[in-house]
């Protein structure tokens, strides 16, 4: 079963992707900032995050370069969602190591997609 990490300050967010996710058979955690994130994906591998940018103290993009930079987590798939739309942001989403940038507010049947063929994509490292 995959393994999903949400990161989002926004509990609504939160519970709706959880829910999502759950719902599609995915086993899921939750981080409501970057430090737990972080705390997250040291304690163990996880095969998708979702991750939010703007965040009260790490933001996404930190989170999403300190991932890449674990060996160990390189099959670890990152959605930046972001209210974020500006070209530089969603530039700098990639440039961090995104695997995918989707604007919020977001269609969940279209994340859901995304999710999936993420998932059944080999990992290019």
């Amino acid at each position: 079963m995959a393994h999903i990490l949400i990161v989002d300050d926004e509990p609504n967010i939160v519970m709706s992707l959880e829910f999502l996710m759950r719902k599609n058979g995915y086993a899921v955690s939750i981080a409501r900032n970057g430090t737990e994130a972080i705390e997250a994906v040291d304690r163990a591998p996880v095969d998708v995050v979702l991750l939010d940018i703007m965040m009260p103290d790490v933001d996404g993009y930190q989170v999403c370069r300190y991932i890449r930079a674990r060996p160990d987590r390189a099959g670890t798939r990152i959605v930046f969602l972001s209210a974020k739309t500006k070209e530089a942001d969603i530039q700098k989403g990639y440039e961090a190591g995104a695997d995918l940038y989707i604007p919020k507010p977001f269609s969940t049947r279209q994340l859901m997609a995304k999710v999936q063929e993420l998932l059944v994509k080999p990992s290019v490292s």
